[in-house]
């Protein structure tokens, strides 16, 4: 049974979609507790019971991760503790306190080789440590738990943390030209747009935690593009609004010509009926993310 005035629990408050979920949760009036990783390691098993029984939240939202895709092939001990015993630990301990739990992980958990956009229910296979470690996480949810939502985003970008928005603001900025990968397909998703999705989740759990399906879901934004195309979107908006003089040529590479020590996957892309169809959530176009995000920036 869901608690009503309880306060909704968030882990991975300084993060990407942690931020935005916090500065919307204010804005709207959630009863929310944003811990951020030095006020809960969520790898901490005993931490994450003490703060739960304590706190005793109405649903647990957990936004923490690693997240650094190449680092991970080096520091797989840190990446696995936070991405992978993590959720084990929230979701363990959600479960002994009949507490909700919803989980985000990431498109990296497919290998890529598929032509068309991945369904939650279509076979994973990650190419590196940082995917593995999600995908276990997932699993561990799983097994722990009953009442989960595990949420998949990808290409992730917002006006707080690192990502390839401030990237390529920052490299076209210092450079006369640009060379970006054309040949990985994917969805960029604004964190803005994913925070107003899970409390809107949060939302409708609140409002009948028997009518919930439970289960995994994925969510991006549209419409289907290359970092490449992705690049060239952020420098030309970027210039109409007035963070860049002009507008830099971007020259499309492949994926061989710029070797990174994670494999990336070639295609990324997300099906996201199921979450549109189940919850009747509409899509975000991330190019007004973008527009939105930039905005930002200039202020």
């Amino acid at each position: 049974m869901m608690k009503h005035n309880s306060p909704i629990l968030l882990t991975g408050a300084n993060g990407q979609v942690g931020y935005e979920v916090t500065r919307l949760a204010s804005e709207r009036g959630y009863a929310l507790i944003a811990l951020t990783r030095q006020q809960l390691d969520i790898g901490d098993g005993k931490a994450v019971e003490q703060i739960v029984s304590q706190l005793h939240p109405s649903l647990v939202i957990n936004a923490a991760a690693y997240t650094a895709v190449d680092k991970a092939e080096q520091e797989i001990e840190a990446a696995m503790r936070t991405n992978r015993q993590g959720p084990a630990n929230l979701a363990t301990s959600c479960q002994i306190h009949q507490i909700p739990l919803i989980h985000l992980s990431t498109d990296y958990v497919f290998d890529g080789n598929r032509s068309g956009a991945y369904k939650e229910d279509d076979p994973v296979a990650p190419t590196g440590i940082y995917g593995q470690s999600k995908w276990e996480g997932e699993e561990e949810v799983r097994t722990r738990l009953k009442q989960y939502l595990i949420i998949r985003v990808s290409w992730v970008f917002g006006p707080h943390g690192n990502n390839f928005v401030k990237t390529m603001l920052r490299l076209a900025a210092e450079r006369d030209e640009l060379r970006v990968v054309a040949d990985q397909h994917g969805c960029p998703t604004c964190a803005t747009h994913i925070a107003k999705a899970l409390l809107s989740l949060a939302g409708k759990i609140k409002e009948g935690i028997d009518d919930i399906s439970w289960g995994t879901y994925h969510f991006c934004g549209l419409p289907e593009t290359t970092w490449h195309g992705f690049a060239e979107t952020i420098i030309k908006e970027a210039c109409n609004i007035g963070l860049l003089d002009h507008v830099i040529p971007i020259h499309p590479i492949t994926t061989s010509e710029y070797p990174t020590p994670a494999r990336r996957p070639q295609n990324s892309a997300l099906d996201c009926h199921k979450i549109m169809n189940t919850f009747g959530m509409k899509l975000p176009n991330w190019q007004e993310g973008l527009t939105s995000m930039l905005e930002t920036v200039t202020k």
